[in-house]
């Protein structure tokens, strides 16, 4: 397998889609502050199975069942600090084993998913937390992820410029290849802002000259907010990778997804043709739905 960077390099790649609503529909609880990270304990088959169905449906990136899962996260459940390394390092084996041949991306998820009440779709706890608190929560999974084999870390649904400046500080510390994915909206002007409200160009912009950057774009936000997402990608000069979400919007109260999906093939080529080289899909989107998007790509 070449590098995941000569792949870009050569033309798009498609990544998989939601991990976790694709575990929820083949009937496994995800409900809980784990989510998905759950079954790396209970039920490690499911993932496997789950990740299979994204490949055979085109996926050439698994990303693995990481995102909710953290030393803390699993410690408030009563699992052990070693316990919990050994299943974070096992969701790189098990991505690994359902993808077959492609490219494992170790899902580094934000601060806000391990408190899982809403708030990486809010970035507020940054008010509180800062970048040094931040990087010294994120760097434990990062380094477990990388020396479990990860192709490449997936810093995603990032909500905050400072918890975007933490994960580049110990990705360049760490010496690992990343992509660096906010969580966007669009102002009334047009404008793609992070959700904590800053101008995502600029945030962006500060992995032009981090050379573990192998991407920058945008997830888990809205197909119709993804081309401005692409637009302020430009100030990092790198790779582009989009995986937006259905278009439903997470109600964390309530835990569930409310409104109607919106994600089209047919939106994939204006995509490419602005720069995207990683094209998937996040939360609400199934292997069915990686499939068409992976029509779309050919």
């Amino acid at each position: 397998m070449p590098s995941l960077s000569d792949a870009l390099a050569a033309g798009p790649v498609v990544l998989d889609g939601g991990l976790s609503t694709e575990l929820e529909a083949r009937g496994h609880d995800v409900s809980s502050a784990l989510w998905s990270a759950r079954l790396l304990r209970d039920d490690p088959a499911a993932i496997v199975a789950a990740h299979a169905a994204f490949a055979a449906a085109g996926a050439r990136v698994a990303t693995t069942a990481s995102y909710q899962a953290t030393v803390e996260g699993f410690a408030a459940t009563g699992v052990g600090a070693a316990e919990a390394r050994r299943l974070i390092a096992s969701s790189v084996a098990l991505a690994r084993e359902g993808q077959g041949e492609g490219w494992v991306a170790g899902s580094v998820g934000p601060y806000g998913a391990m408190l899982a009440d809403g708030s990486e779709y809010s970035g507020g706890y940054v008010d509180t937390v800062g970048v040094r608190a931040l990087r010294a929560f994120h760097r434990p999974r990062m380094e477990i992820l990388a020396e479990a084999g990860a192709d490449v870390l997936a810093c995603e649904t990032v909500p905050a410029a400072a918890e975007a400046e933490a994960l580049l500080e110990e990705a360049e510390a760490l010496g690992v290849p990343v992509w660096l994915s906010l969580t966007t909206v669009v102002d009334r002007d047009g404008v793609a802002r992070t959700r904590r409200g800053e101008r995502a160009r600029i945030v962006f912009a500060m992995a032009a000259d981090v050379a573990q950057v192998v991407a920058v774009g945008v997830n888990c936000t809205a197909p119709s907010a993804v081309g401005p997402g692409l637009a302020a990608t430009s100030t990092a000069g790198k790779p582009v990778v989009v995986y937006p979400n259905s278009g439903e919007t997470w109600d964390a109260a309530a835990r569930r997804w409310r409104g109607d999906g919106g994600l089209s093939p047919a939106q994939v080529p204006g995509w490419i043709d602005a720069g995207a080289r990683l094209v998937g899909g996040c939360c609400r989107v199934r292997p069915a739905d990686i499939a068409a998007l992976a029509a779309a790509v050919e």
